[in-house]
C-alpha cells in the first residue's frame, strides 16, 4: 500500500471515530423516545403492549425539582404544566407549562407566579388546565405557604395557553379543582374535586356554570378526623352521575358518589386499592370504562400503576409504568384527546415530567 494510501485510510478512520463519537453526545443528551410501532400485533400478555409512546417533557430545565403535572387538549394541541423552583414549598417556585406541537415539546416556560398582600414572592401549587367548551383554556392553581394556608387561582387564554389574561384570585372559601381535572356537564356546568388541610384532610365540590366568575360549593363530605381525605379524582356515569375516588391517609382509596351532578354525594367508603397518602388520576373513556393512574402501595410513591374498570368498584391493574423501587413516580394527570388515546402525564423522581400516550384498544 503506497504511503498516500496509507494516510487516507488514515484520515478516513480520524472522520469515522469522530462523527461515531458525535452520535453518541447526541444520543446521550437528546434521548430518542421510546415508539411503539403502531398497528404491529402485540400479544396481550405483554403488558407494554398499550404504550404507543413515552418521552420526557424536558430533559434539562431551569429549576431543580417539578411536581404535580396536569395535561389537557385544546384546538392547538396538547398541553401540560407543573410546578417548578428550589424544592416544593420554596418562594421560587412557580407553574410552567410546555405545549405540544405534534412533534415535540416547546420548551418550558412560566405561566403563573404567586404573590403575597405585600408584594412577596410565595410558591404556587397543584395546576390543574381545563378546556372548557364554552371556549378559554383555564388555569386553576394554589397560591399560599403551605397547603393549610393557600388559596385558589385562576387564569384564562383564549389562544390555548399561549398568552393569559391577569390572573385572578378566586372567592374565599373557593379552592378550585384542588390537583385533578373537572368535569363539564351538557348545561355547561363544571364540577371540580377539592378539599383543604387546615383543620384535619376534609373533601369538597365545588362548581360554576360561568367558566370561573361565579361559584357554589358542598359542605365537607368527612371531618378529618378518623381519616383525611384529600385531592378527589372523577369518573362519569350517565348525565350527571359522577363517581369520585379519593387519596386518602388510611392506607386505601377511597369513592363516593353523586347522581344529581355534584349536589348531594355518598358517605365517603373505602376500596380495595393500596394508596400510600399520595395523589392519583382517573378518567372515563368513551367506550364507558374506568381508567385509574395510581401508586399501589401503602408505603411507597413506586410502582405507578394503571387499572381499569367498568362499575368504579372492581378495578384491574393492565400495566405498571414505572416500577423502580426507591424512587418517586407520582401525582399522575390523564386525559383522553379527540384521536381516541389516553394521555398520562406524572413526576418522575421530582427531576422530569414524563408524558406517555396509550392505546385504549389494546387493553
Amino acid at each position: 500500500m503506497s504511503n498516500r494510501s496509507a494516510h487516507s485510510y488514515k484520515a478516513l478512520a480520524i472522520i469515522l471515530r469522530a462523527a461515531f463519537s458525535t452520535v453518541v453526545l447526541i444520543v446521550a443528551f437528546f434521548p430518542v423516545p421510546y415508539v411503539r410501532p403502531v398497528g404491529r400485533s402485540v400479544p396481550m400478555t405483554d403488558q407494554t403492549a398499550a404504550i404507543v409512546l413515552c418521552e420526557d417533557i424536558f430533559i434539562r430545565a431551569p429549576f431543580a425539582e417539578c411536581h404535580a403535572s396536569t395535561i389537557a387538549e385544546t384546538p392547538s394541541g396538547m398541553v401540560a404544566a407543573w410546578f417548578g423552583g428550589t424544592k416544593e414549598g420554596s418562594p421560587d417556585v412557580k407553574i410552567w407549562i410546555s405545549h405540544h406541537n405534534g412533534v415535540s415539546w416547546s420548551a418550558p416556560e412560566i405561566a403563573a407566579s404567586g404573590l403575597g398582600s405585600a408584594g412577596e414572592p410565595l410558591p404556587c401549587w397543584n395546576p390543574v388546565l381545563f378546556q372548557s367548551s364554552q371556549g378559554p383554556l383555564l388555569l386553576f392553581y394554589k397560591v399560599g405557604r403551605s397547603p393549610s394556608s393557600w388559596w385558589g387561582m385562576m387564569r384564562r387564554s383564549a389562544d390555548s395557553g399561549r398568552t393569559w389574561a391577569e390572573p385572578r384570585r378566586l372567592p374565599d372559601g373557593i379552592l378550585g379543582p384542588v390537583k385533578n381535572h373537572p368535569v363539564e356537564f351538557a348545561d355547561g356546568t363544571i364540577l371540580c374535586g377539592s378539599s383543604t388541610e387546615q383543620d384535619g384532610r376534609r373533601v369538597h365540590f365545588e362548581w360554576t356554570g360561568d367558566a370561573g366568575r361565579t361559584w357554589d360549593k358542598t359542605d365537607d363530605l368527612n371531618d378529618g378526623r378518623s381519616f383525611g381525605l384529600i385531592q378527589p379524582a372523577l369518573l362519569q356515569t350517565g348525565r350527571r352521575g359522577i363517581i369520585a375516588l379519593m387519596r386518602s391517609n388510611a392506607g386505601r382509596i377511597y369513592e363516593t358518589r353523586t347522581a344529581d351532578g355534584g349536589r348531594t354525594w355518598t358517605r365517603p367508603a373505602p376500596l380495595e386499592l393500596a394508596n400510600p397518602n399520595s395523589g392519583i388520576d382517573a378518567a372515563t373513556l368513551r367506550d364507558g370504562r374506568h381508567l385509574l393512574v395510581f401508586n399501589p402501595s401503602t408505603s411507597s410513591r413506586s410502582p405507578l400503576s394503571v387499572a381499569l374498570s367498568n362499575d368504579g368498584r372492581v378495578w384491574q391493574t393492565i400495566l405498571n409504568l414505572e416500577n423502580e423501587q426507591a424512587q418517586e413516580f407520582s401525582y399522575p394527570a390523564v386525559t383522553q384527546s379527540a384521536d381516541g388515546r389516553v394521555h398520562i402525564t406524572y413526576t418522575w423522581k421530582r427531576l422530569r415530567i414524563r408524558h406517555v400516550v396509550l392505546d385504549p384498544g389494546r387493553f
